[in-house]
């Protein structure tokens, strides 16, 4: 399988140490490690949010700053904070994830008059939203629904390659089992967890200490005592 992202030997600053690492679209990766251990500086660099001081992240074979907009959207990103527009509906934001295909024009259409309103519903029944929330400000909503909206904005997106930054935080257990089982649908996941528990679910666990990637295995070949190290105070 082709190689989606590569990282080699780039570094930033003190909060990553020369990470050298290949991506491929048929791997749900896991990314395990304290807090403060570099795991969201990661996933900036390999959403090109960030540029390394050293070293390279290429995605497809391309630099991140040569980039075409089409190109960028294929990789998705599902942050902490959601990062939803508060005064939009659920119908307008679940759209924002389609801005890559399509130009200037169809983006301020949709925040005159939602567009594609049989295609968003048919994700917010993916992520078992309510379809009298189509037209709702997301304001308006409880926090799990907040998190249904943003997952379906990257649904919509289609992207190649998913990034989630501890997609599972504060969630109850039922929604968060829902919210994995559909992030692991996607072609390719990176998706960092505080959840060493979580690690079977996954092809390959990835673990940051210090900004140093210090675990790069399957997950039947890692032992427990890898895991407290990894969490252990320095």
């Amino acid at each position: 399988m082709t190689a989606l992202l590569e990282l080699h030997q780039a570094c930033l600053g003190e909060r990553l140490q020369r990470i050298t690492l290949t991506l491929r679209a048929d791997q749900r990766v896991v990314l395990l490690g304290a807090s403060g251990a570099g795991k969201t500086t990661l996933l900036k660099l390999c959403n090109g949010a960030l540029s390394p001081d050293a070293g390279f992240v290429h995605w497809c074979g391309r630099p991140h700053q040569h980039l075409s907009r089409r190109q960028r959207r294929r990789i998705g990103t599902l942050w902490q904070d959601l990062r939803l527009v508060e005064e939009l509906s659920v119908i307008q934001n679940i759209n924002s994830g389609a801005l890559g295909r399509h130009g200037l024009f169809w983006a301020l259409r949709n925040l005159l008059a939602p567009l594609d309103q049989d295609t968003c519903l048919g994700v917010m029944r993916k992520v078992n939203l309510d379809a009298d929330l189509l037209q709702q400000p997301v304001r308006e909503l409880s926090g799990g629904q907040r998190q249904r909206v943003a997952l379906g904005r990257l649904l919509h997106q289609q992207p190649d390659l998913v990034l989630a930054d501890e997609p599972l935080s504060a969630l109850d257990p039922t929604l968060a089992e829902e919210v994995l089982n559909t992030l692991l649908l996607s072609p390719g996941c990176l998706i960092s967890l505080h959840r060493p528990d979580l690690i079977h679910r996954f092809d390959r666990v990835l673990g940051l200490r210090d900004g140093a990637l210090v675990i790069d295995a399957a997950p039947d070949t890692i032992l427990r005592d890898q895991l407290e190290w990894l969490y252990a105070s320095t």
